[in-house]
């Protein structure tokens, strides 16, 4: 991202719920995995962030150290991104129409969610709400979080980081998204996502893909698609 976004950012306070970012030590420590560098992140501008993924997998124990990791047969485990497909919205939340008015994009992934996905996931819901984006703008910031950190809130990588890219939306210090300190604040990273979105002329009328590649810049920018399905699930559900 090479665009200085300073001017965007709000002075988000320090609070003490914040959570700690996974680093290379603290991916390890979940699983007793050390870490080489074929199981160390991708840079992140070259997809979906295989080497993060296989890291975090292993660590969690939800894939053995021979086997690849696909995500498209991995089983979702019920109750986490459940949403309402078809037929009425549960009381009080949005509609499918409302969450995906363009149609989705391609083939869908979709991914089991552990209590700390799930926690960024609202975390990332609550900045939506706080900013203005409505419920549209939460479900481009779950898509683009599942893409770039699989709503996982990454430290610095060490050897294997992509640059200085750190945290829920992988920003960059480098780039004026904030201090690492702040960015690795999943209340500071989504606000400043979705402060840097509204800044987007028509966003509210672009595909999820490309609103989410104009604030991220990604040599991939249609990996973000395959996410759009999971993250109305997500954010009907969190709504």
């Amino acid at each position: 991202m090479k665009a200085d976004f300073t001017r965007w950012l709000p002075a988000i306070a320090k609070d003490s719920y914040r959570k700690t970012a996974l680093s290379v030590a603290g991916v390890a420590a979940l699983g007793g995995l050390a870490l080489a560098p074929t199981a160390a992140a991708a840079p992140v501008t070259s997809g979906p962030h295989e080497g993060a993924v296989a890291a975090i997998d292993l660590a969690t124990g939800k894939a053995k150290a021979a086997a690849p990791v696909h995500q498209e047969e991995q089983p979702v485990e019920s109750g986490l991104t459940t949403g309402s497909a078809t037929g009425r919205p549960p009381a009080g939340k949005p509609s499918r129409d409302q969450l995906i008015p363009h149609g989705i994009e391609g083939a869908q992934s979709r991914i089991p969610l552990d209590d700390a996905q799930l926690d960024n996931a609202r975390r990332i819901v609550d900045a939506a709400k706080k900013t203005g984006v409505g419920d549209r703008g939460a479900v481009i910031g779950v898509a683009t979080s599942l893409q770039e950190s699989k709503l996982y809130n990454l430290g610095h990588l060490g050897a294997y980081n992509d640059h200085d890219s750190q945290g829920l939306f992988q920003q960059r210090p480098s780039s004026g998204w904030g201090t690492p300190e702040q960015i690795t604040d999943p209340e500071y990273a989504a606000t400043a996502f979705f402060t840097a979105l509204r800044n987007v002329g028509g966003w509210q009328d672009l595909p999820l893909t490309a609103a989410a590649q104009t604030v991220q810049v990604s040599a991939f920018p249609y990996a973000y698609a395959q996410w759009e399905e999971q993250a109305a699930d997500i954010v009907q559900q969190m709504w």
